[in-house]
């Protein structure tokens, strides 16, 4: 699906690290957009190995802030021309969205969150416990006894996809614009000079060569600490592990996506018919993405409170990701202090669904050197300037 390049050039308009979801969507929109097909996408490893293949594939808008709900509900927009727009099954498909409230708080949030959503045309409602009941009449609606659900969020525009074919997407739909997408390669340092108004890139050195370039778009997730430090910069940025199981296929009985922030559990049922299952991130900070037994046991104690037949079922395979997480639970996109380098970062839990809209609105700032309308409240001087974007209430779960 892809072009196989021998050899870096030595200089290109931009460059992106990572190819990812995120990387190789920017390069999607920079050449069908904006014309810019002088671009590199540098990947230390394989196309899609990082957290776009590593992640339960949710897909939703149901956020918190005003800038969370205005920024997801385009992402879900652009997700449902994907397929015909890169002549790709994604095998997305609409299931509902729950999120469930075991106590009345959490109910109050679920109204609120509903509400902002609804200000801002998304679909989301509460709802109570009967009606979760007969959405899925296989749970146990008072999960064991101990943490009954009350009601829950209903997001009907929640939907799943296949992660692979997002990524095999984007990058061959870019690679057929004329950019170049290089794996295997590792950029070991980014060059910058002075404008005489502070820093500005002037270069990336990697295992392959050097190569000349203004504009470096940096979208490598939990990597991003490390990318960072080449160009002096800091962030708040802290790195978890987040892992995810799949059970072995069994015959369909689970249409709705199903999340519970009190059992930190959101499970969906993919076409072929396994239970794709997550849960919080770890409770500790490392760089790695190797998978724990304690998670696994955690975890299917949780789905068996709701789901108490599951328990002959087998776990075939378990993984883990980098979430990148920020202080606000909301991402860290545009422009930075160094003149031509640009940072979509910040992703934790929910980078997946951002996928599409991320692309759009990073290619946008790249290419205009002004950041998108929708980003403006995710910028890294946030931080410093005390002005966070609280999306804790909508992302306090790794879904």
């Amino acid at each position: 699906m892809f072009t196989q390049h021998d050899q870096l050039k030595s200089s290109y308009d931009v460059v992106i690290i990572g190819a990812g979801g995120h990387g190789l969507a920017a390069a999607y929109y920079l050449a069908r957009d904006h014309g810019i097909t002088n671009v590199a996408v540098l990947e230390k490893g394989y196309i899609g190995g990082g957290n776009t293949g590593r992640n339960t594939t949710i897909i939703r808008s149901n956020y918190l802030t005003p800038e969370g709900v205005q920024f997801y509900d385009e992402s879900v927009r652009l997700w449902q021309d994907l397929s015909q727009d890169f002549d790709l099954n994604l095998f997305y498909s609409t299931r509902g969205h729950f999120t469930l409230a075991h106590t009345d708080a959490a109910m109050r949030t679920m109204r609120w969150r509903a509400e902002v959503n609804k200000h801002f045309g998304v679909q989301s409602e509460a709802v109570d416990a009967q009606s979760v009941q007969e959405a899925v009449p296989m749970m146990d609606i008072s999960c064991g006894g101990h943490a009954p659900v009350v009601g829950a969020l209903y997001h009907a525009p929640g939907a799943v996809a296949r992660h692979d074919a997002v990524a095999w997407g984007y990058g061959r739909g870019a690679d057929r614009r004329g950019v170049e997408i290089h794996q295997k390669t590792e950029v070991l340092s980014i060059e910058t000079t002075d404008s005489g108004s502070g820093p500005a890139v002037s270069g990336v050195m990697t295992n392959r060569g050097h190569i000349s370039t203004k504009r470096v778009l940096c979208a490598v997730a939990g990597s991003t600490p490390r990318l960072l430090s080449m160009v002096g910069l800091t962030s708040p940025l802290y790195i978890h592990p987040l892992q995810a199981m799949v059970s072995e296929p069994v015959k369909p009985w689970l249409d709705p996506i199903i999340v519970s922030g009190s059992l930190h559990v959101y499970v969906s049922q993919t076409a072929r018919g396994e239970l794709v299952m997550g849960a919080s991130l770890d409770p500790y900070e490392l760089h790695a993405t190797r998978s724990t037994l304690d998670f696994a046991e955690s975890l299917s104690m949780h789905m068996l409170e709701m789901f108490p037949f599951l328990g002959d079922v087998k776990v075939v395979r378990q993984w883990a990701g980098m979430a990148d997480m920020t202080p606000d639970f909301a991402p860290i996109m545009g422009k930075t202090s160094v003149k031509g380098f640009y940072l979509d970062s910040g992703w934790g839990t929910w980078g997946f669904k951002a996928t599409p809209v991320c692309g759009k609105t990073m290619s946008h700032t790249v290419a205009t050197d002004q950041p998108h309308a929708l980003i403006t409240g995710f910028g890294l001087d946030r931080f410093r300037r005390y002005a966070l974007t609280g999306e804790k209430g909508a992302a306090s779960v790794g879904h």
